[in-house]
């Protein structure tokens, strides 16, 4: 990335950069969380889930099993199948709306772009 790349310091919604910063650490669970959102009432496998947004079913898997045991989905298990659904924890809720709302403002959506790659520390670093 270029060195002259600096995030803008503009005051967004801080539940929104907290939602980022407690659960996001890639692309594909940004991906599966914009999912959910958008189908609050969904309840899938991961392979559904997978073909919806276009990503690699094992490792979607993977995602929507970290974002369970984060609290953010729940995951039951129905016969063989494992399924997924949003969470229905109001905090929960509140930092995801918060979240997607923020991320269709070009600003925000940089900073939370330049989280996932640079990592967790983007807060601390100085752009000088």
């Amino acid at each position: 990335m270029d060195s002259t790349f600096r995030p803008r310091a503009v005051a967004f919604d801080p539940v929104a950069f907290q939602f980022l910063e407690a659960y996001l650490d890639s692309f594909v669970k940004w991906d599966v969380l914009h999912f959910f959102y958008h189908h609050a009432h969904a309840v899938n496998t991961a392979e559904a889930v997978a073909l919806a947004i276009n990503r690699d079913s094992a490792t979607v898997a993977r995602e929507l099993h970290e974002l369970a045991e984060a609290g953010v989905l729940q995951e039951t298990q129905l016969g063989e199948v494992q399924v997924y659904a949003l969470s229905n924890d109001p905090e929960i809720s509140a930092g995801l709306r918060a979240f997607i709302e923020a991320a269709t403002q070009d600003e925000f959506r940089y900073r939370a772009v330049f989280h996932l790659v640079r990592g967790r520390s983007w807060r601390e670093q100085t752009y000088e």
